[in-house]
């Protein structure tokens, strides 16, 4: 499963959305419920489900889905 696929199962499942389907261009202005409390929510459980951790700087630079499919695969890769 690649890194969207694997991504995007989490979307929907912390936003409570079947039909939800990420892209790397989105935004937390294009998914209903992206707010604080669901951010949180989203990081921990990607960085349970891909066994990482994000630092500060690197959650404060993603500006949009792609930049967090970036730094997972950057981690991953490491």
């Amino acid at each position: 499963m690649t890194t969207i696929e694997t991504l995007n199962q989490i979307f929907c499942l912390v936003f409570d959305d079947d039909t939800l389907k990420i892209n790397p261009d989105m935004t937390a202005n294009d998914i209903d419920g992206w707010d604080s409390l669901s951010h949180v929510n989203l990081i921990t459980t990607i960085e349970a489900k891909f066994n990482l951790r994000f630092t500060q700087k690197e959650l404060l630079k993603q500006k949009n889905v792609g930049d967090l499919i970036a730094d997972i695969d950057r981690k991953l890769a490491a």
